[in-house]
């Protein structure tokens, strides 16, 4: 035990002589005192470690304000579109009007008797076989129960049913309790017009009472027969389809309107015209 000991002690204390001869050596190669290296030796790790730290939260930082710098450009970016497609949609509007007044105009050309008042589609409503519109014009702009109403450029919509002061409802040609005296422009074969009967005619309109020996062509045109409600020659839709009655002694035919009822933004009540 004794000779155990003696030897560690000697192990110890020539690993001490070799410590304190190599960092006397480096003391004189650096410059350095052996204290200064040791405490070296000892703050370097934490001074790796420190400085780690320091490089991932100056990472940390940057990626933040990165995050944030895009994100308050990706917000800046969506308003912009926003705004460029509410600048669109004002655009297409203005064009839309611009197009219905070019059409009114030249409908006036040609119909200089027409009393025109316009006004905007603002509700709809549609229940069984009914269809029906409100615009933002009545009686105080001269609308009343039983005019017409059309497109800019001559396209039958339909009726006025009520008027108040500053609205008005119109039953449109979709309506089937609305009948329409009417011609086939090409021919001449007059019959009347309603909204489709059933289902699957739904959005059509129905050209009843034609003669038998009636020649009816896809696309011929369908216009107002005159009357005191409807002047001559307004367009109510083109022919799709004919076929033969139940009872096979007339013709019927089937109509796309001319007017799209379902996307109108503007109409024009016919407040007065020349029945002649």
């Amino acid at each position: 035990m004794r000779y155990l000991f003696s030897t560690k002690v000697r192990v110890v204390l020539i690993v001490a002589v070799l410590l304190a001869a190599a960092l006397a050596v480096t003391a004189n190669l650096t410059g350095s005192t052996p204290g200064d290296l040791l405490v070296k030796g000892i703050l370097t790790p934490l001074r790796s470690g420190v400085s780690a730290l320091t490089d991932q939260a100056e990472q940390i930082y940057s990626y933040i304000f990165n995050y944030e710098a895009l994100a308050a450009e990706n917000e800046a970016l969506q308003k912009e579109l926003a705004a460029m497609k509410e600048n669109s949609k004002d655009a297409e509007s203005i064009k839309r009007e611009n197009d219905r007044l070019r059409d009114l105009l030249e409908l006036k050309k040609q119909n200089t008797d027409y009393e025109l008042v316009d006004g905007y589609v603002i509700g709809r409503s549609s229940v069984d076989w009914t269809k029906t519109f409100t615009i933002n014009v009545g009686s105080d702009s001269g609308v009343a129960e039983g005019m017409c109403a059309i497109t800019a450029n001559g396209e039958v919509v339909g009726l006025v049913t009520e008027a108040g002061s500053n609205y008005c409802v119109v039953k449109s040609v979709l309506d089937s309790s609305l009948e329409i005296s009417a011609t086939i422009a090409a021919s001449g074969y007059s019959g009347m017009v309603q909204g489709g009967y059933t289902s699957d005619q739904a959005g059509m309109l129905r050209m009843d009472y034609l003669p038998s020996s009636a020649v009816i062509r896809n696309n011929d045109q369908v216009v107002t027969a005159g009357s005191t409600v409807y002047p001559r020659n307004l367009i109510l839709g083109y022919v799709v389809d004919a076929g033969f009655t139940d009872t096979g002694v007339a013709k019927f035919a089937l109509l796309k309107p001319a007017a799209d009822i379902d996307s109108l933004e503007q109409v024009f009540i016919l407040t007065d015209f020349d029945e002649g």
